[in-house]
Order: structure tokens, then C-alpha cells, then sequence
């Protein structure tokens, strides 16, 4: 039980982390919704009511329960493997940064109905979508789970 209680601790610390990140920005940019950091990097305040990519962002709100039934299955399935699973250090950091993100933006859907996104990305007139740091921790995630199949895969 030590390992899952870290694993979720991690998972935790990720969601606080993503919290605490969105409440400064927004104290911080306050009524100005773009800040140019560099030349390729913005901060800008933007909420999205959908998942990824904005997908269904323009429903008509059931999406917030919708996403928010999917992000709690997945905390729940995500939970039960790394339990069952706690030898492989790989595999449960890989969930428990997806965990740690799902829950940050389930806070997020929970207390405000959409999702805060700050980090934007271009290049010349080229923007990628705008995503947060539960985004960033579920694509790192992501990649360590497929690191980590591709490794036990030999």
C-alpha cells in the first residue's frame, strides 16, 4: 500500500500544482488576456468548455458532465492499475501524471464548468491551442506509458 499512497501522492501534487498555476495567472493577467513572452510564446487566458483541441467546446453544456463522468472512470481504472501494478515504476508514474492531470482539470469542471488554458505556442501566424500544465502532465504521461510498453514489449 506505501507505493499506491505515493503514486497518488504524486497524483495529487500534479492536480495542486495545476490549481495553484491557474489561479496565479489569472490573478496575474488579470483583465489583459495576452501576454507576449517571447516571440514564440504567449500566456493568454482562455477557457474551454470541451476536451482536447477544444472537441465539443461549442455543445450545449452537456459536455462538462460528459467530460467529467470519462475523468473520474479513468481516475478510477487509472487507481485500480497502479494498485495492481506498483512494482512497475514506469507504468505508475506514467498514470499517476495523467491521474494528477484529469483531476486538475476535473477541479476545474467541477467548480467553474470549463477548463483553464494559459500556455500557447507559435510560430509566425501558426497557433497551436492553448493548454495548461494538467494538459502538460497528461501528455508527459502519455509519452513514459509508451516509453514503458515499448520497453517491456522486448
Amino acid at each position: 500500500m506505501r507505493n499506491f499512497s505515493q503514486w497518488a501522492g504524486l497524483a495529487l501534487g500534479v492536480a495542486l500544482a495545476d490549481q495553484i498555476s491557474k489561479r496565479w495567472i489569472m490573478d496575474w493577467m488579470g483583465s489583459d488576456p495576452i501576454r507576449r513572452i517571447n516571440p514564440y510564446f504567449d500566456l493568454v487566458l482562455a477557457y474551454n468548455q470541451g476536451a482536447a483541441f477544444s472537441f465539443l467546446a461549442n455543445a450545449n453544456g452537456w459536455q462538462r458532465y460528459f467530460f467529467s463522468f470519462i475523468a473520474l472512470a479513468a481516475l478510477l481504472f487509472m487507481g485500480i492499475l497502479i494498485h495492481r501494478h506498483p512494482e512497475n515504476r514506469r507504468f505508475c508514474l506514467g498514470l499517476s501524471l495523467i491521474m494528477g492531470g484529469a483531476l486538475g482539470n476535473l477541479i476545474d469542471r467541477a467548480l467553474v464548468g470549463t477548463v483553464t488554458d494559459f500556455i500557447q505556442w507559435h510560430v509566425g501566424s501558426h497557433y497551436w491551442p492553448a493548454f495548461n500544465l494538467a494538459d502538460s502532465a497528461i501528455t508527459i504521461g502519455v509519452a513514459i506509458l509508451l516509453w514503458d510498453g515499448l520497453k517491456t514489449s522486448k
